[in-house]
């Protein structure tokens, strides 16, 4: 049985207030029905199965009710071990977080955070994967998961970590397989921000939080998990160095793009079917 944080508990006495129910919340927000859920769940703002090399990954089945819906959900089959479900959510801490919540409803034990991630670090080439320690709030998502008022509430700055063993499990597998595979891999002190646009001025203020790369969801995401009584921890792949001027907004090179694409098509899916294999046999 999850160990739901009493605030869950709270959210969902909120719905009932205004006549809500659990089985309701969960399929809204997942647009399909709670029982689809596996136990063992990829989340993702923005990639697809598709970006998965098959024969690594597993066959895809796409299984939300229409296409591109504004949760889209598909069951994969590994080529070896239990099912799992991936869901895509869309970019953003309030829509990440959506999806992160409504798992407390559903069978959801594990899940890991996939996605790309900003590096403010020399050290970091893109393509690199990275694994974070915890995730430094900057967005607004993160007021809502904390109990008092609103008016109370400032979590900027405040740390939000992934489950300790999970997260333990996942850089010692990600560590042994980027070395087989000659990848770079950097275990980081992330940044969630809100703004891709409006970022650039406010790097030194980052850097000064002891941060070294940034995205978009994961202090929301990790501190809903934690409420919701499930495991998350999170693997990134480096998709731009602002400290090298290979920002989201120009000077990354054709190749090393492709490089990207590569560790993400055929790294990752050793990576995250090991991790929660390992899960299974211990």
């Amino acid at each position: 049985m999850k160990q739901r944080h009493p605030l869950y508990q709270t959210l969902l006495d909120g719905m009932a207030r205004y006549g809500g129910t659990p089985a309701g919340a969960a399929e809204e927000t997942l647009g399909i029905p709670a029982e689809r859920i596996r136990r063992r769940v990829l989340l993702a703002p923005w990639w697809e199965p598709s970006m998965f090399a098959p024969e690594a990954f597993g066959q895809a089945e796409y299984i939300s009710p229409v296409p591109n819906a504004e949760t889209m959900v598909w069951e994969v089959t590994p080529p070896q071990g239990e099912a799992v479900t991936f869901i895509k959510t869309h970019i953003g801490a309030p829509v990440c977080t959506e999806v992160a919540l409504a798992l407390g409803l559903t069978a959801c034990e594990e899940c890991l955070f996939i996605g790309a991630v900003g590096a403010l670090d020399p050290a970091m080439h893109i393509g690199d994967i990275v694994v974070p320690t915890s995730s430094v709030c900057g967005d607004g998502t993160s007021r809502y998961l904390l109990p008092g008022t609103l008016a109370q509430n400032d979590p900027f700055g405040m740390r939000a970590c992934p489950d300790a063993a999970l997260n333990a499990r996942l850089i010692r597998t990600a560590e042994r397989i980027a070395g087989e595979e000659g990848v770079g891999f950097h275990v980081a002190r992330n940044f969630s921000i809100d703004t891709i646009f409006a970022q650039f001025s406010r790097i030194d203020e980052i850097l000064a939080l002891n941060c070294n790369t940034v995205e978009m969801e994961t202090a929301a995401a990790f501190r809903a998990a934690e409420l919701a009584g499930y495991r998350m921890a999170a693997l990134f792949n480096v998709s731009d160095n602002t400290l090298q001027n290979k920002s989201l907004m120009g000077g990354r090179e054709a190749g090393e793009r492709a490089y990207r694409k590569r560790v993400r098509a055929t790294v990752f899916p050793k990576i995250l079917h090991s991790c929660f294999a390992e899960s299974a046999d211990s």
